[in-house]
């Protein structure tokens, strides 16, 4: 493939400004103005949340094109999100031309680095067709790597194995390195594991998404001829949520910027809160001191939330040190008190915000698609849900791409990727008798230890079964009958043997048609008598439905070639198509308009905004996080994640705890978030449900449980109270009486349940509200 992909312009239109969109400033505040026409050097914008950051990075882009006169090819725009990215290059074609919004580059991370290594994959030894591994593809693979290593997965869980070689990766380290640094047991297991792994992603000529990261750094520092072309070509880049970047980021994009010096940053420190998947939170502090010329812009009026939201939000966030200050203000509404509720346990909770929901449907109409319901951990999305659907309430769960995650799409779409790649292992065995076609896990095990012994893929092996030893002649035809149909499939879209791209005979979606029908899928499940609906056939169809909407709507981002998207080769579009199937993240599934609440981790709810929005569980152990408790950087990445919670709303704010809550199978007492305490009282309204149950010792104690007599009430031993017992742990009283001559306690602990104690001799100690507690 010619690497001059990047060289020439996409079009030679003269620049003509459209009708009617000539005043880019129109309706931009003064900072906002600063923030678009600062264009020549290195700029740091910080964005606080709902400040139409969006809007400024969309009206920089259309400046530069149509005021500045920067040709479009010339500018980089990278988001986080395929959502995101998706949502700007709309923005930016209604202010200038269609052509001209294709012709700039607006991009994740992920996909312009894996744009950038499919032009360049001869450089660091990979072919074009390369293949990306999706989060299952990736277990998969580790899970062979410890088979193959005979290491239990019981003692290295894989998906603490993948963390473990995700961070390793996002520090630059390959295995080698990474080796080179183990120290203890542990470490050094992670390493041979690492290596291994390493070796079959090798084999099978395939990259998993810190990959595409790792090797366009590598890239860089080995093909500096390369770098300078990638630089010459984006002279004018900006990055979004800068805050979220890790080390392998920032190297990339401080590297493409060391020429023209052109980067403008856009984020805001407290909003970092990814620190555990290796975002670098100095990135975006030390911007200043990385570029010493810099400008600084804040952007502080907020145009999403209440007054009442914001000064909350603000209040809180000031606890935290790692931060660049900004004077949060807007002049929406005063708006209403931010409810604190506090339930019985999480079924009352879930019960309370689902009423309190309908209220705002009814009272406010407010729509079901304009509400949402966040929370820390995701297991706390099952009651909810039991919740919603007693109640008939229409909702979706923002968990993972549920389309592209399903079976007989994974099958699909494994076909698809050993088509483009033959020697994806991961993808051939996936595939090779699926449906059934008489190739048993026998002989698949038999090519498998053949491939190790000789050092070659196993699709090498396969293409010479009658040298398999102990294959029939019945397992030597079905597995030639399958290689065949292989081939065939690769001459259709234009594949030579050799991998190297050509023009196929049919268009992407027919293609994938063909390949449904022609491996047996669709007949299968066709023929599924476990789906009498036939749903499964229903999904492969809408496969192909997105294959039609990836040639119509996003085929132009993925092309590398001066040819227009609908002239460019069929093998060069599925290509793009199963690259963007492998880069789809869970945000990218949530649909605001499909009239249902949103049930999301806060995490996936960055970048969001809801007119109405409940925080479940916010209590110390679940917000803050337990592991935070003695950790001062991640407790503050906590409290922003609370932050950001709080200003994804717009006009109804619901911060909920229970008393209760069960964790495997056991009733514990909880505590109320620290995190309400930082929160002004004259913008909360303290509405405590619980029936006099275990959270705040502020709540009445006279209700039906948890009465104290009046001969007890001189005792420093109160309802309410968290107490630690030598033997019981943790626990808080639930009822103080006094009984011949004794004052006794009902005391519910953590661990052990309900204890009736005589405080004479139970040696309970208070525990102060504020200690670190380990839940």
């Amino acid at each position: 493939m010619s690497n001059d992909a990047f060289d020439a312009p996409l079009t030679d239109e003269p620049y003509e400004i459209p009708s009617g969109k000539r005043n880019l400033l129109e309706g931009l505040t003064e900072p906002q103005v600063q923030a678009v026409t600062t264009t020549e050097g290195a700029l740091l914008v910080l964005a606080g949340p709902g400040s139409g950051k969006t809007r400024v990075i969309t009206s920089r882009i259309a400046y530069l094109m149509l005021e500045c006169g920067i040709p479009p090819w010339n500018i980089l725009a990278i988001t986080f999100t395929n959502k995101a990215a998706g949502e700007m290059r709309e923005r930016v074609s209604q202010v200038v031309s269609q052509r001209q919004s294709d012709a700039a580059t607006i991009s994740t991370f992920h996909s312009l680095c894996a744009r950038i290594i499919r032009i360049y994959s001869d450089k660091i030894g990979l072919p074009a067709s390369y293949s990306i591994y999706d989060s299952s593809d990736q277990q998969r693979a580790v899970k062979r790597a410890l088979e193959e290593l005979e290491i239990n997965t019981k003692n290295f869980p894989p998906a603490s194995v993948l963390s473990a070689i995700s961070n390793a990766k996002n520090e630059l380290q390959n295995a080698s390195a990474f080796e080179a640094m183990a120290g203890d047991f542990y470490t050094k297991k992670i390493a041979q594991i690492y290596k291994k792994y390493e070796s079959i992603l090798n084999q099978s000529h395939a990259l998993d998404f810190d990959d595409l990261l790792m090797k366009t750094v590598q890239l860089f520092r080995e093909h500096p001829i390369v770098l300078a072309e990638l630089q010459e070509r984006y002279q004018y880049i900006m990055i979004d949520e800068y805050q979220d970047t890790n080390h392998a980021q920032f190297m990339i994009a401080n590297a493409l910027a060391a020429r023209h010096k052109n980067i403008c940053a856009t984020g805001d420190p407290d909003q970092s809160i990814y620190g555990w998947r290796g975002a670098n939170i100095q990135n975006i502090l030390d911007f200043e001191s990385h570029y010493p010329d810099a400008q600084t812009v804040r952007l502080e009026q907020n145009y999403r939330s209440t007054k009442t939201i914001l000064a909350a939000a603000d209040a809180l966030i000031q606890s935290n040190t790692a931060r660049k200050h900004k004077e949060l203000w807007t002049d929406n509404e005063q708006g209403h008190l931010i409810e604190c509720l506090t339930c019985r346990d999480s079924r009352h909770e879930a019960r309370q915000i689902v009423q309190e929901f309908e209220k705002l449907n009814s009272d406010e109409r407010i729509p079901w698609g304009s509400m949402a319901v966040f929370y820390r951990m995701n297991s706390l999305s099952r009651v909810m849900e039991d919740a919603f659907r007693d109640s008939g309430i229409p909702y979706q769960i923002a968990r993972g791409t549920a389309f592209y995650d399903r079976k007989e799409i994974k099958d699909a779409i494994a076909y698809l990727r050993t088509i483009v790649n033959p020697a994806d292992e991961i993808n051939l065995l996936r595939i090779i008798n699926t449906p059934a076609r008489g190739i048993s896990d026998k002989t698949v095990k038999t090519a498998q230890a053949q491939a190790v012994a000789s050092n070659r893929s196993v699709i090498e092996v396969l293409s010479q079964p009658e040298q398999i030893p102990g294959l029939n002649t019945r397992a030597i035809n079905s597995v030639n009958k399958f290689l065949d149909q292989l081939r065939e499939w690769r001459r259709l879209i234009g594949l030579n043997e050799t991998a190297t791209l050509a023009a196929g005979y049919m268009s992407l979606p027919d293609f994938v048609e063909q390949v449904l029908e022609g491996s047996g899928l669709a007949t299968f499940y066709k023929n599924d008598k476990s789906d009498p609906d036939r749903e499964r056939l229903a999904n492969l169809s809408e496969l192909v439905n997105s294959a039609q909407q990836f040639t119509e709507d996003f085929l132009e981002e993925f092309i590398i070639d001066d040819e227009a998207a609908d002239d460019a080769p069929a093998s060069q579009q599925l290509l793009g198509f199963l690259e963007r199937i492998a880069l789809v993240s869970d945000v990218d599934a949530i649909e605001s308009d499909q009239g249902s609440v949103t049930l999301m981790t806060l995490h996936a709810a960055k970048g969001l905004e809801f007119n109405a929005v409940a925080m479940i569980g916010v209590e110390d152990g679940l917000l803050p996080h337990e592991r935070s408790q003695n950790d001062d950087n991640e407790l503050e990445e906590e409290r922003r994640l609370c932050f950001v919670g709080i200003t994804r709303a717009m006009k109804r704010l619901i911060l909920s705890n229970a008393r209760y809550r069960t964790v495997f199978g056991q009733t514990m007492p909880t505590m109320k978030s620290r995190f309400f305490k930082e929160l002004p009282e004259e913008l909360c309204e303290q509405i405590d449900l619980s029936d006099g149950g275990f959270g705040d010792t502020s709540s009445d104690s006279s209700s039906s449980w948890g009465q104290t007599s009046s001969s007890a009430r001189d005792s420093k031993y109160q309802v309410g109270m968290l107490v630690r017992h030598p033997k019981f742990g943790l626990g808080r009283i639930q009822q103080v009486s006094s009984s011949g001559g004794h004052t006794k306690a009902s005391v519910a602990f953590n661990q052990y349940g309900v204890k009736p104690l005589i405080l004479e001799y139970a040696k309970l100690e208070i525990v102060d509200m504020n200690d670190d507690l380990p839940f």
